[in-house]
């Protein structure tokens, strides 16, 4: 390519992602025109159809985990590595749409803290606030420094100036308009990403097949190791083990997650909360089993020792300049649909549940709202330059809410009166568990007990079962003659 044609193509991918960012920005003006209370701000009036509901879902799942971070998982060690996303992350929406969406649209939440408070108490609101909120730190970082990535490969953007840039345009118009701004940017942006990711896979297809895609999927699947094609394990009972928590952690860790259930809570009606959930689930894990194979088709197209993100370059070596241009908005939308979305969430946590003594009513109290949304962002970028592995982020994200905060919020549906007490130990001990290995360094749960027994339990799901035998214990054993919140008699 001369130097010129690459000039006028460098001059056209930044005036496309300039009018892209700008396009954002503007539709975020236009939706704060919807914002007139609180309600509108969090949870968008509670009057989200079921296209924007699962649209909105989708993207905020589609972002860097599987787009970037997963896909280089999958390069390196095949489709058994999608066991936290997207096969994870996927059947977790399934079953948020089951079994959660309708008793919690029921109770009209802002917040899952809400319900901690509803059904616990103060100190249990509180404490799962605490909790929830740093879990989004590692997932918002992940997301900033993929997309840094992709601009520094196509753009030469220094990585600490791509991160700072993405972090800035996340903020900016989550801080306009709140829910509103994240639902309706995230259709736009997951349009975008429809395409783009089918366009590449069929450009890649076409190359691996000389210019036929059934026959590309066939030199796939022939010339990948058989053991690289396998989703489970199989033949290896420790493997098996460990692939289960993994997956566990993305089936369940996300549930009591705010992300989530704030997308349940802006629905129109229960129902819609519940088909938005199932219908976004079904196609995130229909749809999201293509980049994981692009991924193998990149071991076979891209040069050995490659360093930087699979799909990246596969569109740099594969897609003409100008399509090019169409993944790296594909992208950009993918991984900013994401962030707007967690970093309103913990937002909209800290805000009503840590800060809401100072709230007033109006401006005022959203005011606290966009600050709010200012410091998640601000301290996610923090971590972002700490830096750390992003699948590490990502995982790390996932387990904290599955040890300390999903068992009690299913024990809450489940059991007619629940104790404070006995939720607050199980958070406290799930939490307190998982902390201890993490400091120590265990890759399972007890690793110094399990290697003489030569067992490896996964940690998260073992520290989450540790929680449901304390809540259920302490409920049942210590506190049965202590009465509940508001004086109901205690039930477990």
């Amino acid at each position: 390519m001369g130097s010129e044609t690459q000039s006028t193509l460098s001059v056209a991918m930044g005036a496309s992602m300039a009018l892209y960012v700008a396009f954002m920005f503007g539709l975020s003006v236009w939706a704060q025109r919807r914002v007139k209370t609180r309600e509108d701000f969090l949870v968008a009036g509670r009057r989200l159809p079921l296209f924007l509901a699962g649209s909105t879902l989708l993207a905020t799942w589609f972002g860097a985990g599987t787009l970037l971070t997963a896909t280089d998982e999958v390069a390196a060690a095949g489709l058994q590595r999608a066991a936290l996303d997207p096969f994870g992350a996927g059947f977790c929406l399934v079953l948020a749409g089951l079994f959660y969406a309708r008793p919690l649209w029921r109770m009209k939440l802002l917040t899952l803290s809400d319900f901690f408070a509803r059904k616990y108490g103060p100190a249990a609101e509180r404490l799962s606030a605490i909790l929830m909120v740093p879990s989004y730190f590692g997932w918002i970082a992940a997301q900033y420094v993929a997309l840094a990535g992709v601009l520094n490969m196509f753009f030469g953007l220094p990585l600490e100036w791509g991160i700072l840039a993405v972090a800035l345009t996340g903020i900016g118009y989550t801080m306009l308009g709140g829910m509103w701004s994240v639902t309706l940017t995230d259709a736009v942006q997951m349009s975008l990403v429809v395409v783009g990711v089918v366009v590449l896979a069929v450009t890649v297809l076409l190359g691996l097949g000389q210019g036929d895609v059934g026959a590309g999927v066939g030199v796939l699947i022939t010339e990948t190791p058989s053991e690289m094609l396998r989703p489970i394990p199989t033949g290896d009972l420790r493997a098996l083990v460990g692939w289960l928590g993994i997956f566990a952690v993305g089936a369940l860790g996300n549930i009591p997650g705010q992300d989530l259930m704030q997308r349940v809570f802006a629905a129109k009606s229960e129902q819609v909360a519940a088909r938005a959930c199932v219908v976004a689930g079904v196609i995130y894990l229909t749809f999201g089993v293509l980049p994981m194979l692009l991924a193998l088709a990149g071991n076979l197209l891209l040069p050995a020792g490659a360093q930087a993100s699979v799909l990246p370059l596969l569109a740099k070596l594969t897609l003409n300049p100008w399509m090019a241009v169409l993944f790296v908005l594909a992208v950009a939308s993918a991984v900013l649909s994401t962030i707007d979305s967690a970093i309103l969430s913990p937002a909209t946590v800290l805000s009503q549940n840590l800060l809401g003594r100072l709230h007033r009513s109006g401006r005022a109290s959203m005011l606290i709202d966009r600050t709010a949304v200012l410091v998640v962002g601000g301290l996610s970028l923090a971590f972002a330059y700490a830096g750390e592995s992003a699948y590490a982020l990502l995982e790390s994200a996932y387990e904290v809410t599955l040890v300390s905060l999903f068992v009690p919020l299913t024990l809450g549906l489940l059991l007619r009166r629940p104790h404070q007490g006995a939720a607050i130990a199980a958070m406290a001990s799930g939490m307190g568990a998982w902390l201890v290995h993490q400091v120590a360094g265990w890759e399972s749960f007890l690793a110094p007990l399990g290697a003489g027994l030569g067992l490896a339990l996964p940690t998260g799901l073992c520290c989450a079962a540790l929680a449901l035998v304390v809540q259920l214990g302490v409920g049942r054993l210590v506190l049965r003659g202590c009465p509940p919140p508001d004086g109901q008699p205690m039930v477990v």
